[in-house]
């Protein structure tokens, strides 16, 4: 059977995967110490959705479970009852029709979830998170008259992925969302290719081989290395009109050579003139590397949160000196964790950040997400970038209306899915005879009039 988490608070969004329910009589139950509402509604086999609705003072995000309270518990007499994906012990169902033999836009799209859903440590949580993201999607799917039926397994690190593809609903299902681990992709691969399914790889990035081999397969994020190239052809683009400043910061440790190495090759192959300096020279040496007759792009050889701190005092002390230079910074993934302190200094010095995805708290879908995310768990998303309920969300909204739009011939190609994503960009594009990789990125650029715009590319 699938093997579901006992302990998993999420049978909240779970009646998008079902018959519709029969009548149902009620029973009165007293509250004990530290339970949820998601844990009574796990614990006696029915939807947080049917238990809201008999009781319906639960609806209100300010209502607050307390220990004695007599609610009411919903309990169906009909057969036909609501299915969720908490799947527990029972008998095998009849053998069903393999989903190759009929059209997945004319039923139930079949989902299979298989990444580590536990709370044991940060990578369970984060996936705890994501998945509940999905579960949000299949929500908002069902009000769109698009039916889900989801199947989650606990794919753990020490997990044993041949064990769980025995389990006859993973091969039932049409499109498979995992692994975290790389150490399973080339099971899972195998897996989709016998059955003729997608498999949707959310994290990992080190597929390539299969990659390379099956069309089935749909990777989201790539190396970093591998971006080196395209990332400083964009940048070379989108700053041509600008004087370039490529800054040596001394970092021993940095990963950002074959970078500006790239940017290098790019400029030298046009004809543009770049300078070089470091963040070890006086000001005034510092200085002489900028132009004062169009603006400048200053590119920095490592991401490190303490060399960028020096470049920021070089460029104060610059500015200072000469208020007519004009200048902005291109940056690097990495200083999206620095957000949270660097934020003025982003804003102060045009920064822009090369990323694959951009959390906007600022954003109204952003912030209906989150408060959805709050009432629906009782809980905020964890502080982290990426948000992993929204990535949860984008990953699950672009697939579920891909394939419901044009069944297994769905490949992710811009435009087609017609979901505009509240953080994570997806547009796949085939890598050769095999599966697709999402090429989208975006530039994020940190205005001096202190908003922030997404460039896309």
């Amino acid at each position: 059977m699938t093997k579901i988490l006992r302990y998993f608070l999420l049978s909240a969004l779970l009646a998008f995967c079902c018959v519709e329910a029969g009548a149902q009589t009620m029973q009165t139950y007293k509250v004990k110490k530290k339970e949820t509402i998601y844990g009574i509604a796990r614990d006696h086999g029915i939807s947080v959705e049917d238990l809201m609705r008999a009781n319906p003072g639960m609806e209100s995000p300010d209502y607050k479970l307390k220990k004695g309270s007599i609610i009411y518990l919903p309990t169906a007499t009909s057969a036909a009852s609501a299915t969720t994906a908490v799947v527990l012990p029972k008998a095998e169902p009849a053998p069903q029709p393999s989903h190759q033999s009929t059209d997945v836009r004319k039923r139930e799209i079949r989902l299979g979830v298989m990444l580590p859903l536990h709370k044991v440590n940060n990578d369970g949580r984060r996936m705890v998170e994501y998945y509940r993201g999905i579960l949000m999607a299949c929500d908002s799917l069902k009000k769109e008259g698009i039916s889900i039926d989801v199947h989650a397994w606990n794919l753990a690190e020490d997990g044993h992925v041949d064990e769980i593809l025995k389990d006859p609903a993973a091969a039932r299902c049409d499109v498979i969302i995992g692994p975290l681990y790389s150490k399973f992709v080339p099971a899972l691969s195998d897996f989709v290719k016998k059955h003729r399914q997608h498999l949707v790889i959310p994290f990992s990035i080190n597929a390539g081989q299969q990659l390379a081999s099956n069309p089935h397969i749909f990777q989201v994020y790539q190396a970093p290395g591998a971006l080196n190239d395209v990332t400083a052809r964009r940048a070379a683009d989108w700053f041509k009109d600008c004087h370039p400043v490529i800054v040596d910061c001394g970092d021993t440790t940095s990963t950002k050579g074959p970078f500006t190495a790239a940017l290098r090759r790019i400029y030298e192959a046009r004809g543009v003139q770049y300078s070089l300096t470091s963040s070890k020279s006086s000001d005034t040496q510092f200085a002489y590397a900028f132009v004062k007759d169009r603006p400048n792009v200053v590119i920095l050889n490592s991401s490190g949160s303490r060399e960028l701190n020096v470049v920021f005092g070089k460029l104060s002390a610059l500015i200072a000196r000469h208020p007519e230079v004009q200048l902005a910074v291109f940056g690097y993934t990495e200083w999206m964790m620095y957000t949270h302190y660097q934020q003025q200094n982003f804003y102060r010095y045009n920064v822009y950040v090369p990323a694959p995805f951009h959390t906007n708290l600022q954003s109204p879908l952003t912030e209906r997400l989150m408060h959805k995310y709050r009432w629906n768990f009782r809980q905020d998303m964890m502080n982290t970038f990426p948000r992993f309920g929204l990535t949860g969300f984008d990953h699950a909204m672009f697939f579920l209306r891909g394939l419901h739009k044009y069944g297994m011939s769905f490949d992710g190609a811009a435009g087609r899915s017609g979901y505009q994503p509240s953080q994570t960009p997806l547009k796949f594009e085939r890598v050769g005879e095999g599966g697709y990789q999402n090429r989208a990125y975006l530039f994020i650029h940190y205005k001096p009039d202190h908003t922030v715009e997404t460039v896309n590319y």
